[in-house]
């Protein structure tokens, strides 16, 4: 065989598994972002159910709140009011993430998807934060006059520690649910299962994309 022949068969060679290589890695970005999708839909039957329930409950204490307003213990009427707006809020939130996840589509660019899923994200961290700020409300709305006039001083104290308690635990909550203490215990104990650990797979799948391709056009631009 002529060293020509041989030459055009290197070639020949290394022009096809050139295109398999090709190949290969578009099939394994394909596969990633079907099983991104995947993970994400994984979590809209949880989100729906909150929903659901959350309006529920809103519809329920909202009819508590009309009813009993000409009647019910400021203390009371104060802490459903901001309870139920929280909720709201948190409904709304939850809605905003059912969006995204629908508009998260496999076949548009990784740096789209990427976005909504900081997006889905940051909105889960301010969601679990706006629902924490309920706290203190739990350990107010009991309260009445005739609790007030007939209790006693170790009442009073037990109630300024459990309120002021909930208080300071709502607050520090509300400030330090952020990402840079994903790592924290607990952290870790707050954030686990459908609602945080897809976005969280889903993201790394995406960040390994991505450097695996920015990996190919350095060596591209090195031939």
């Amino acid at each position: 065989m002529q060293d020509t022949e041989i030459i055009n068969l290197w070639k020949s060679f290394d022009k096809k598994l050139e295109e398999n290589l090709l190949l290969n890695k578009k099939n394994a970005e394909e596969i990633t972002k079907m099983k991104v999708h995947s993970f994400l839909a994984s979590m809209k039957p949880l989100k729906i159910f909150t929903i659901l329930v959350g309006m529920i409950w809103v519809g329920f204490v909202d009819i508590l709140i009309v009813n009993l307003f000409p009647i019910a213990s400021p203390f009371f009427l104060i802490s459903a009011i901001i309870q139920v707006l929280l909720t709201k809020l948190a409904i709304i939130i939850y809605l905003y993430q059912l969006i995204l996840i629908h508009q998260a589509d496999i076949s548009e660019q990784i740096l789209a998807t990427q976005e909504k899923l900081a997006r889905l994200k940051s909105s889960t961290l301010w969601v679990t934060r706006v629902l924490f700020l309920q706290i203190p409300v739990w350990t107010t709305f009991y309260l009445n006059r005739t609790m007030l006039e007939n209790g006693n001083v170790w009442l009073y104290i037990l109630q300024v520690i459990v309120t002021a308690s909930g208080t300071c635990l709502a607050i520090w909550l509300f400030f330090n649910i952020k990402y840079e203490n994903r790592d924290k215990n607990w952290f870790r104990l707050i954030f686990h299962g459908k609602e945080w650990n897809p976005v969280i797979r889903s993201m790394e799948l995406l960040r390994q994309i991505n450097e695996y391709k920015q990996e190919t056009k350095n060596e591209k631009a090195r031939q």
